[in-house]
């Protein structure tokens, strides 16, 4: 039975992965499992400096999911390459380094000073709704997904994927730039733009006003786009929404990713990333599928 997947010429051991903004860098829920049964491990987003992140409070529980404004809080990339990246490596799975950054610079940045370490992948985070700048600005402007990733491309030595936002018009159009600026693959759904009001303090419940919805409230619709994109364009597509169980991570791999990640999940569940790799495996046991390879897209077929 084969579990593993490929993209952009990187195996992984199975199509299971962490989200960026989930997981830190992994040590936390090491103490849960062993890292090295995912497929792959992507860390918090990195950027050119240390960022501080929102003011408080960022998170708050909605029905069915949870808001968060973080903003992209890290120790930046010096610290994580002396850090968390000598960390990740004791473990059997591939690294996706998540890059974040203001300007285009500061991705660039980024990604010269990661190029020569053992990261096997970069995630372009181009998506983030709950940073002024960069992030989710450049993902909402076709040309500007396009123009991004091809000077990620031309950065790069390693594999790119570009991290779709949602909270755009048409997802098929915004997958078709990022193929046609030369990502390797493209990661979606991001969070939603969203909003909640504390009635009985009668006010944000975020200080930054909006924050990124999550969880199984947002799963429907990310399998649509994931859907969506995945028909439009022709590299691989890494689905992610709220997924919970190996159940909702089988309906994305379905509609036509070729692998998924667990994020909001692992709040409530540190072994949630674990779980749906272990899930995904029974299903093709007891469903006599030889191959992985089988149910991606098959909804499709």
């Amino acid at each position: 039975m084969n579990t593993s997947v490929n993209i952009a010429g990187v195996e992984w051991k199975n199509p299971v992965t962490t989200s960026s903004g989930t997981f830190g860098s992994g040590e936390e829920y090491s103490d849960f499992f062993d890292l090295s049964e995912l497929g792959a491990v992507t860390t918090k987003g990195v950027a050119r400096v240390a960022w501080p992140g929102n003011d408080t409070p960022r998170v708050c529980e909605t029905p069915s999911g949870m808001m968060n404004a973080i903003g992209l809080q890290n120790p930046g990339v010096d610290v994580f390459k002396e850090r968390d990246l000598p960390f990740l490596s004791k473990f059997d799975t591939k690294i996706i380094v998540n890059v974040c950054g203001h300007t285009i610079e500061e991705y660039e940045e980024v990604v010269e000073k990661l190029n020569d370490t053992n990261a096997d992948m970069f995630e372009i985070n181009i998506s983030c709704p709950n940073v002024q700048s960069g992030g989710m600005a450049f993902g909402q402007d076709r040309d500007m997904v396009e123009i991004i990733t091809q000077s990620m491309k031309k950065r790069s030595k390693k594999p790119i994927i570009m991290k779709l936002s949602p909270n755009v018009g048409d997802i098929a159009d915004m997958a078709r730039a990022a193929e046609a600026g030369g990502a390797d693959a493209i990661s979606l759904v991001n969070t939603f733009l969203a909003m909640k009001i504390d009635i009985n303090r009668r006010k944000f419940a975020l200080a930054n006003r909006t924050g990124g919805l999550s969880g199984p409230a947002i799963r429907p619709i990310a399998v649509r786009m994931v859907y969506d994109a995945a028909h439009a364009v022709k590299i691989p597509v890494i689905g992610m929404g709220g997924i919970q169980t190996s159940e909702d991570a089988l309906e994305f791999i379905m509609a036509g990713a070729t692998a998924v990640s667990v994020g909001t999940a692992t709040f409530s569940n540190p072994l949630a990333a674990r779980d749906v790799a272990v899930g995904i495996k029974n299903f093709m046991v007891k469903n006599k599928v030889e191959d992985i390879k089988e149910l991606i897209g098959c909804v499709s077929q």
